[in-house]
């Protein structure tokens, strides 16, 4: 079992950048498929951003396409979420989460999960 970390969050204007990162404690998660999903206040779960365990493949949400990148280092061991241009939209609990399941689209896709940092894009 891998556990996850994410550190990164605070306050940013809007139009600002912020990069997250996710780590894991005690064990190396080279083999597994990485994503980064929100919650907003009053709203489920989402889907952000994932990679595959080899980086070979990146996915993204339609409303962060162009805006965020995911990107990992496994000699480093950790995943980035590099955020840029944000809006208060994109204000919510940002969680890292893993699996090593071939689907890693959605929120049901992820086993694995941190506890989250919080992102606050001001107006």
């Amino acid at each position: 079992q891998v556990q996850l970390v994410e550190s990164g969050g605070g306050l940013v204007q809007a139009g600002g950048s912020l990069r997250l990162s996710c780590t894991t404690i005690g064990r190396s998660f080279r083999t597994y498929n990485i994503g980064w999903l929100r919650q907003a206040p009053g709203k489920e779960r989402e889907f952000v951003a994932s990679v595959s365990w080899n980086g070979r493949n990146t996915f993204y949400e339609d409303s962060v396409k162009g805006r965020f990148t995911i990107s990992r280092d496994n000699d480093g061991n950790v995943v980035y979420l590099q955020m840029n241009n944000l809006t208060p939209e994109d204000t919510a609990v940002y969680y890292c989460a893993g699996t090593l399941g071939d689907y890693f689209t959605t929120v049901d896709g992820f086993n694995y999960w941190g506890q989250g940092t919080q992102v606050t894009v001001s107006s």
